[in-house]
């Protein structure tokens, strides 16, 4: 059997993920000035939350959700699509970046302003697949739930905003990160007594 080296396979790794790629889209062209002009849509959308929504603080949270991605963007050295820096991340060829990250930052970014007329959640998709799990913060009206939210996705285009009302996404299904965790702990205990019984019937 032949060995290949630790890096060959690393770098095989990438080259994979690198063709993949070519399917997955690529970095947007976005820029302060595109992400601007998204303000205004963006906060009439927050402000329709719920009637007792600020506008000034809708105005506020859209543009922090829009121009801070830009920020990360240089600040993770992002340069290629999100999975290929995912990878890159994983490869320790890149600080940050994860989707993890980016919703991380995102929501420390906008728990920052201490809005008060809306809330902020964090929500995850694909829980019960480690590798394509993905994270993302979704903001409401002030004591609304999770699902009469809007989700704020920098990760998914590499720093160029995506939003949506949460039941409109048409790429993922989101879960309550506490309910995405709990299922997650009750796969794994199924796991851990199935390998149990397994061991009692040899």
């Amino acid at each position: 059997m032949v060995r290949i080296p630790l890096i060959s396979r690393l770098h095989f790794a990438l080259a994979a993920c690198l063709l993949a790629a070519g399917c997955t889209g690529s970095q947007a062209d976005y820029s302060t000035v595109s992400a601007m002009n998204e303000v205004a849509p963006l906060a009439g959308r927050i402000a329709t939350l719920g009637p007792g929504v600020d506008p000034q603080e809708a105005e506020r949270a859209a543009r922090i959700a829009l121009t801070y991605p830009l920020q990360l963007r240089a600040e993770y050295k992002v340069e290629d699509s999100p999975l290929v820096h995912n990878t890159k991340v994983n490869m320790g060829l890149k600080p940050r970046g994860l989707c993890k990250d980016w919703a991380d930052d995102m929501e420390a970014r906008l728990r920052a302003e201490g809005f008060e007329t809306l809330t902020l959640h964090r929500a995850i998709a694909n829980a019960d697949n480690a590798r394509i799990e993905h994270s993302t913060v979704i903001v409401s009206a002030r004591g609304a739930g999770l699902y009469d939210g809007l989700v704020l996705d920098p990760w998914r285009f590499g720093g160029d905003l995506y939003w949506a009302p949460v039941t409109q996404d048409e790429t993922y299904t989101w879960l309550p990160r506490p309910e995405a965790f709990a299922a997650r702990r009750a796969r794994e205990q199924a796991k851990e007594n199935l390998a149990i019984g397994h061991g009692e019937t040899l």
